[in-house]
């Protein structure tokens, strides 16, 4: 499969969806399992509609991942936002600043192999996320 990075820019729902099928579109190709599929595109999900709603609005990319043994996926989502005071807490489930379950960032981690977050208050937030082929 050529590395073709694939950038979606995500200012409203209907770009969340946009994330989640390019996301499945993706882990078809490389041939991940269904059940990890549906675990990628559910943490894209989650992840596109955080960068949306806590960050104001970011960008997602999309690539194929490789590390010499497997192919995979990985996904980088960053957004220029408030950034998280308190990663500890943001990762505790049902802590939620929002109206929703409190299992977005935890949930998200849980579901895919290499999760990754850079914050700053002020500066914004970049996750990226790995999911390998088993």
């Amino acid at each position: 499969m050529d590395a073709v990075n694939e950038r979606i820019e995500v200012t409203s729902d209907r770009d969340v969806v946009r994330v989640r099928q390019l996301v499945r579109t993706l882990a078809v190709a490389v041939k991940l399992s269904l059940v990890d599929q549906t675990k990628l595109v559910t943490a894209a999900s989650e992840l596109a509609r955080n960068t949306l709603v806590y960050g104001g609005g970011g960008s997602v990319e999309v690539s194929p991942a490789e590390n010499g043994r497997r192919k995979g996926i990985r996904i980088v989502f960053a957004d220029n936002g408030p950034g998280i005071a308190d990663l500890d807490l943001a990762f505790t489930d049902g802590y939620t600043t929002g109206g929703g379950l409190g299992l977005g960032l935890s949930g998200a981690r849980r579901l895919v192999d290499e999760f990754d977050i850079v914050t700053a208050v002020g500066e914004g937030t970049t996750i990226t996320v790995t999911k390998w082929c088993r």
